[in-house]
């Protein structure tokens, strides 16, 4: 186990707190997933992202970790898009976690130990339901069953807000079946004619919120150790997960909750409502799942996050430097000299490294650990270049830079590639953007390095100029000429 101490900004309390899992060792994590009518949009995979990172930290730091991630597949959403296809609201949930799975994974994200669907938990639905009621925290009138706000004393207590000042702005009670119109659906009676399930209060179908807290209790037991979702989730979603959770156990539910920052997109929160989104599919057809991944890591996860051609601009012009290591190394790795390890280079990749464990355990300190990694590459490259004759030095520098870097790699769900495929990859990604054909380059390079060769220094320069203004950087080495596309 590694002894390094662990802060996370705990939500509830509104500050950072040191880590201790309930169990020694152990660590249970359950994060609100998607509701399943549509494809997703890439504000919606932030989470996703950080908190595979989150699990892959906690990991690395000698816990086990045991992950859920839920759909919520009982939705009027849901049943609309059924009507509006004429299918069943299972056939389209069934069909939306398909595409919503297939988008996770060609992220390269881990697979969670648990994703439970809520047809799946509608009998555990039930029943904390009805330990509600025995416990006067709910009610029931005319087949729907209320949550009573006023009966939870803490109502509020992650949020902020009052339940006294909650009311003051209210002005009609817009269901004369309540007792408050705080109070909030557990159960809804629905006709027999519709989608529902039977229960002691007639058919009907779950309140949202219930559905989270009895997936967690049947999962995990009464207490979890972090609960994890967007800000937007902050209420009335987990603050009446918190109340129903409380009103069953009496219990502390969540020992840190953690919130991620929404992604805007000009300004804006990225939603379908405001129709102002890309999907995650759309966005991976039009580059690698590393721009994404790399977009949202290099910000803190509870900052706000902007979408815009910018930022995935300078996403690849990052992962261009990192990768063109990356593939410095490689080259360097594939002569045949024996490798002499440099203890120097050692000893100071292990104070870099102590510095991202310094990061990363205050909060998930990513941009930090992200810059850090920087200063490494830059370290790397003033001891090498292409051409560069290689030492056994030079060769044990490049072994440990490349491990030094797939190692925060790994826990980021980045940097594992074969670094020239990559590269020449993005290359494609960005020639096509400009519209610009490899052919047309390669030609204009070997065109160079013929004047070159002839010592035609003033044609060399003018084809060299010629692929600058198509924004095409060339570099000359014993070997021979290489191109990339100039990043950055």
């Amino acid at each position: 186990m590694n002894q390094t101490k662990l802060k996370i900004y705990n939500s509830q309390s509104k500050k950072l707190e040191e880590f201790v899992p309930r169990r020694a060792n152990e660590v249970s994590m359950y994060v609100c997933g998607p509701t399943v009518y549509n494809f997703l949009h890439i504000g919606n995979f932030r989470g996703p992202v950080f908190f595979n990172f989150v699990r892959n930290w906690l990991e690395h730091l000698g816990y086990q970790v045991k992950f859920a991630l839920n759909f919520t597949d009982v939705d009027d959403r849901i049943l609309q898009a059924a009507k509006e296809q004429n299918k069943k609201s299972s056939d389209v949930s069934e069909q939306y976690i398909h595409e919503y799975k297939t988008d996770y994974a060609a992220l390269g994200l881990r697979p969670h130990d648990y994703n439970p669907k809520v047809t799946e938990y509608m009998s555990e639905i039930i029943q904390m339901i009805q330990k509600l009621i025995e416990n006067g925290k709910a009610y029931e009138v005319k087949g729907d069953v209320w949550y009573s706000v006023q009966s939870f004393a803490e109502y509020g207590k992650l949020s902020g807000r009052k339940t006294d000042e909650l009311l003051a702005g209210v002005r009609i009670d817009v269901d004369q079946n309540k007792k408050s119109h705080l109070d909030f659906a557990l159960w809804k009676a629905v006709e027999a004619s519709e989608t529902h399930w039977p229960s002691p209060w007639g058919p009907g179908r779950p309140g949202w919120h219930i559905e989270c807290s009895a997936m967690i209790d049947s999962l995990f037991g009464e207490q979890i150790d972090i609960h994890g979702g967007g800000t937007d989730l902050i209420f009335p979603h987990h603050e009446n997960e918190i109340a129903q959770s409380e009103g069953c156990s009496h219990k502390s539910f969540v020992n840190y909750w953690m919130h991620v920052g929404m992604l805007n997109i000009a300004g804006q929160k990225m939603s379908k409502s405001l129709g102002n989104f890309i999907t995650q599919r759309e966005f991976l057809q039009l580059h690698p799942a590393e721009v994404y991944k790399w977009m949202i890591l290099s910000v803190h996860y509870r900052s706000l996050a902007e979408f815009s051609d910018e930022a995935v601009d300078r996403a690849y012009a990052s992962l261009a430097r990192i990768y063109s290591s990356l593939s410095l190394a490689d080259s360097i790795l594939k002569d045949s000299v024996m490798a002499e390890k440099d203890l120097a280079f050692e000893k100071e990749l292990q104070e870099q490294w102590s510095r991202i464990e310094a990061a990363l355990n205050d909060d998930f300190g990513t941009p930090q650990a992200v810059a850090v990694m920087f200063d490494v590459i830059r370290l790397f490259n003033s001891k090498a270049k292409r051409g560069i004759k290689v030492t056994p030095k030079l060769k044990s520098q490049a072994e440990q830079f490349k491990k030094f870097v797939q190692q925060l790699g790994s826990m980021m769900g980045l940097f594992q590639h074969e670094a020239s495929q990559f590269l020449r990859d993005l290359d494609n990604q960005l020639l096509g953007k400009m519209g610009l054909e490899r052919a047309k380059v390669d030609e204009l390079v070997q065109l160079r390095s013929q004047a070159r060769a002839a010592k035609d220094f003033a044609k060399s320069d003018e084809y060299r100029g010629q692929l600058t203004a198509m924004g095409i950087a060339v570099m000359d080495t014993p070997e021979g000429s290489f191109w990339e596309v100039a990043k950055g």
